[in-house]
């Protein structure tokens, strides 16, 4: 039986129109027709030997196949984009100062700093996990070259819409909790100014449905630890989510709004390594996000 050789620009376009939600996008950010991308995914489909995407509505969804052949694109290009940035930028020096929003320090800043450290062991990292307000204040000031926060309404110099992801309602992983049934309402949620537990309350006050604040924190694992312990209902993006909490759904409680998501540079146009971390930023972050 012969091996299967995945052709890793055929991946490159299958994960880029995933992730863009549109293969007609893709093709235009790779410079090919449509056509030619057209025959990429026919030639994916040939070698996996099953269908990879399937149609829904106007639009294309992943099958089953489909899931499994991402998940392991998304490793074989990352590996290989690793290889190359590793010989082309051995010689790369410097310091990159990261900042990265509480949701995705614990989850991606091991990934990233791992990636990059072999990648270019001679540039210098500093990292900060903080909240949004102060990392979009270190980047006016300097003080950060890179940084990955949610959109609060405040715009810095350069900054790119990268995603937009639901909030949810989030409760215990083991369940609803007595709180669903308790009048007002209460919620768990960081210190204020919080811009998601602004986005709930406005949402449950046009819902006429009264609520009180039961708990605030610091900190975003004081928040897991309240909502685990049944305290109240949080609320937030699945992204980084621990394995005490989950989203939840139910009558009584409204529909959340979408939350945008920027990478925020310091300057128009950053030093290699700082470019080369942000490539390895938006890998890391890619899989969290929506697909088509």
């Amino acid at each position: 039986m012969s091996r299967v050789h995945f052709d890793l620009d055929v991946l490159r376009t299958f994960t880029a129109g995933v992730e863009l939600g549109s293969f007609a996008k893709a093709a235009e950010r790779l410079g090919r027709s449509t056509s030619a991308v057209s025959a990429q995914l026919k030639k994916l489909e040939e070698q996996a030997g099953a269908p990879v995407l399937r149609r829904q509505g106007r639009g294309m969804a992943l099958t089953e196949a489909g899931e499994t052949m991402l998940a392991y694109a998304r490793r074989l290009l990352e590996l290989n984009d690793e290889a190359a940035a590793a010989l082309r930028g051995a010689d790369l020096v410097g310091w990159v100062r990261l900042g990265l929003q509480e949701d995705f320090g614990e989850t991606l800043l091991p990934e990233i700093l791992g990636r990059f450290a072999r990648a270019h062991p001679k540039v210098r990292i500093e990292a900060r996990i903080a909240r949004n307000r102060e990392l979009l204040e270190r980047i006016d000031t300097g003080k950060l070259d890179l940084a990955l926060a949610w959109d609060s309404g405040y715009a810095t110099a350069y900054q790119e819409r990268i995603a937009e992801l639901p909030m949810r309602w989030i409760a215990p992983a083991g369940g609803a909790g007595d709180w669903l049934d308790e009048d007002p309402l209460p919620l768990v949620s960081l210190d204020a100014p919080c811009l998601m537990r602004t986005a709930a309350t406005a949402a449950l006050d046009r819902a006429g449905i009264a609520w009180r604040v039961a708990f605030t924190s610091a900190s975003l694992a004081g928040v897991w630890a309240a909502v685990a312990a049944g305290l109240g209902i949080g609320m937030r993006t699945e992204a980084g989510l621990p394995a005490s909490v989950r989203p939840f759904t139910h009558a009584r409680l409204p529909a959340l709004p979408r939350l945008g998501l920027y990478v925020h540079r310091a300057n128009a146009e950053p030093a290699p390594a700082i470019a080369r971390l942000e490539d390895i930023l938006r890998q890391a972050v890619s899989p969290l996000l929506p697909s088509s």
